[in-house]
């Protein structure tokens, strides 16, 4: 699997020629960024920031579009789907699924660090955690730590972070993490066989 950061919640994930987008980032929004082709588009919350699954429509062809809690079957994976609280009284929907043999867990815009009992029961192992930091509209760095750590994820991948949230939000987070000498990276490529033996490692995708 390739995994690609395109700003804001904005990420692409590849395996072969499945493509899935999570949150992307609509043409209406104040952030700029450039699409791409995707089968299946997840969409955490209705927000300009989050919503623009016309943004990875290719040559016609639009995604299979989730945009709430619920159970869903696409392509012969498995998503699951748990409303949580958004910023301004928003639904925000954290989804769990397995990708080229890995589990992911993908918390979207939380803004309250609160995981409904459903989907704590629901969540198995994680390998893989994208968890939002910004502290204004998502959760906070201090939030998003104890989070993140709830789940033991082999991977966790901070997002949501830029100008819009509050400064240092990154800086803070990879303190609580403990992890301040990691450096960027411009894409992550990784197999399930190279989670073995991880541990909550923190990987940023600029």
């Amino acid at each position: 699997m390739i995994i690609t950061h395109h700003g804001k919640q904005f990420f692409k994930l590849q395996t072969g020629d499945m493509v899935l987008a999570l949150n992307p980032i609509s043409k209406d929004s104040a952030f700029k960024t450039n699409g791409f082709g995707a089968n299946i588009a997840l969409v955490s919350e209705n927000h300009e920031d989050y919503n623009g699954s016309d943004l990875v429509e290719y040559a016609g062809r639009k995604p299979f579009v989730i945009n709430g809690p619920g159970e869903y079957e696409i392509s012969d994976i498995l998503f699951q789907g748990f409303g949580t609280k958004g910023y301004d009284d928003q639904v925000n929907s954290i989804y769990y699924f397995e990708f080229d043999g890995m589990k992911i867990l993908f918390l979207g815009a939380m803004y309250l660090p609160e995981i409904p009992l459903e989907a704590r029961q629901a969540i198995g192992d994680v390998d893989i955690l994208f968890v939002p930091i910004g502290g204004k509209t998502v959760v906070g760095s201090e939030a998003a730590h104890k989070i993140a750590v709830s789940f033991g994820p082999k991977v966790i991948i901070p997002m949501d972070y830029g100008s819009d949230q509050e400064k240092g939000a990154l800086a803070d987070f990879l303190k609580e993490c403990g992890s301040e000498k990691v450096s960027p990276v411009d894409k992550l490529t990784v197999k399930s066989k190279d989670l073995a033996g991880k541990e909550q490692d923190v990987i940023i995708i600029e």
